[in-house]
């Protein structure tokens, strides 16, 4: 199964392709961040994410997308934003007829480094160990991909059963 995890941001917007081979076994298959111009407006920036993604949708054929719900922050204007971006990934998904699964930030750092309240470096660190990549990626990027390796993660876990993974040291 290939995944693509998507990290939105209505400026920085990651995506992470990953292919699922075997229980709790991924492969690396690309990643990177779509920037847009702080200059431009939000509907235009918006519509570029949408393209990108569908983009990335054409050429990489993920079977599900994997997005990080928006995180509740005190600044309701950036988590407005964060949300408009966030629909616009999904815009992407559903115009290609792919299922989309959201997880909170907290479920993706534990499925990943094993706590729910990790840095974004120890959270990258495990996404290069996890993705056998010679350098962590960009921050958003490892974002991405650390959604996609927590889809993969909870897709072969039995009912019930929680992830738990030693935190990087």
């Amino acid at each position: 199964m290939r995944v693509l995890g998507v990290d939105p941001g209505s400026r920085v917007c990651g995506y992470g392709v990953l292919d699922a081979v075997g229980a709790r076994r991924i492969r690396y298959v690309e990643c990177g961040v779509l920037t847009a111009s702080r200059r431009d407006p939000m509907e235009h920036r918006l519509g570029e994410i949408a393209r990108y993604l569908t983009d990335v949708i054409t050429e990489l054929r993920p079977a599900v997308i994997a997005v990080e719900d928006v995180f509740t922050s005190v600044n309701s204007r950036s988590a407005l934003a964060l949300a408009h971006a966030r629909g616009a990934a999904l815009a992407a998904a559903g115009m290609a007829g792919l299922p989309v699964t959201a997880y909170p930030p907290s479920v993706v750092k534990k499925a990943v480094t094993g706590r729910g309240r990790a840095s974004k470096e120890q959270v990258a660190r495990m996404v290069q160990t996890l993705a056998e990549l010679r350098k962590p990626p960009q921050s958003d990027a490892a974002d991405a991909l650390a959604v996609a390796i927590a889809h993969v993660y909870r897709a072969a876990q039995p009912e019930g059963v929680s992830i738990v993974r030693e935190a990087a040291r």
